[in-house]
């Protein structure tokens, strides 16, 4: 003897079985029993309380960027403080230190530094996206400003004084870092424009 298959039984469900279908449901005992089971798993399928998704995370992410942001701001400002200062130190306590020439190297130096940190403060890094790998290049090079600012701010005027050839090269690693830093800014803000 043939029993209705899964199909029948669920278009006998439905209301859109076949004759053939109804009239074997209503003669056999076996597929009635499916057709009683299957009507008591979906009434335990209607039964199961409704998943709602969990409440927005969203606010609670932004909060954790915009403090990180901030923190890292934060640092930046510390260490351009502390460049500054370590400037100042430079020329009031050694100002006369230095030949004319490596005077005149280091001054265009320093200016080339203080126009890019200018161009830094200019860029709002909240106000567009930036790739993880963007975010990476942009965290090590500030890291290595910051390795070179400390040695800046060390070289100040307790210690041994540096030859001027040592402060111009350590300022022209600073500059070097600070136009890739700049780079990555820009680069990430005409990517972003397109």
């Amino acid at each position: 003897m043939m029993h209705c298959t899964m199909d029948d039984l669920l278009a006998l469900q439905a209301g859109e079985a076949s004759g053939w279908a109804r009239s074997h449901a209503e003669a056999c005992a076996t597929c009635r029993g499916e057709l009683d089971a299957l009507y008591q798993r979906i009434a335990q399928l209607k039964a199961l309380p409704t998943r709602r998704p969990a409440r927005d995370r969203w606010p609670a992410v932004r909060e954790a960027v915009v403090a990180e942001r901030r923190r890292r701001r934060e640092r930046w400002g510390v260490w351009s403080v502390a460049a500054a200062a370590a400037v100042a130190g430079l020329l009031v306590f050694r100002p006369f230190g230095t030949r004319q020439a490596d005077a005149a190297e280091l001054a265009r130096v320093k200016q080339e530094s203080a126009t890019l940190e200018q161009q830094l403060g200019r860029v709002d890094p909240d106000a567009r996206v930036m790739s993880g790998r963007a975010a990476a290049l942009a965290a090590a090079l500030e890291d290595r400003i910051a390795v070179i600012d400390g040695e800046l701010a060390r070289l100040g005027p307790l210690e041994a004084p540096p030859g001027p050839e040592e402060l111009v090269k350590l300022w022209q690693q600073r500059v070097d870092l600070m136009q890739q830093l700049v780079g990555v800014h820009v680069t990430r803000a005409a990517y972003v424009g397109l």
